[in-house]
């Protein structure tokens, strides 16, 4: 596997609302990019959804985009959409307007995730 890029996540708030089989998180967030491939930084906000089951398991659902610069220097679009759980791992997937990146839209990816004070550093790798 081959790093992309990592996001600095900083955690801006939440809503929550428990029901009768699951309960349901929405995290806000902002986070800064970099890496070898791109670097730029979340646009607006991103919001990750987490459904929480009655036995306990978490299923995470994030969705974001970044706006910066790809290997080339040119300024890009980058959308992540990442979906999977601790046990099971985080599949994203990408769309970008950056020709330099656009062979990741097709490529497996799997992305890392490591707690941190103020949110998480989410790792994205291309498995080449």
């Amino acid at each position: 596997m081959e790093k992309l890029f990592e996001i600095d996540v900083t955690i801006n708030g939440s809503q929550s609302v428990r029901g009768s089989t699951r309960d349901i998180c929405m995290i806000f967030f902002s986070g800064e990019a970099s890496g070898k491939y791109f670097s730029g930084k979340v646009i607006g906000t991103g919001t990750d959804t987490q459904n929480i089951m009655g036995d306990g398991s978490v299923f995470l659902s994030a969705r974001y985009m970044l706006e910066g610069t790809d290997i080339d220097g040119k300024s890009c679009r980058i959308f992540i959409e990442n979906n999977g759980s601790h046990e099971k791992g985080f599949l994203p997937k990408i769309v970008t307007d950056s020709k330099a990146l656009s062979v990741f839209e097709e490529m497996p990816l799997r992305a890392e995730i490591t707690g941190t004070e103020k949110g998480v550093i989410v790792s994205v790798s291309a498995c080449r």
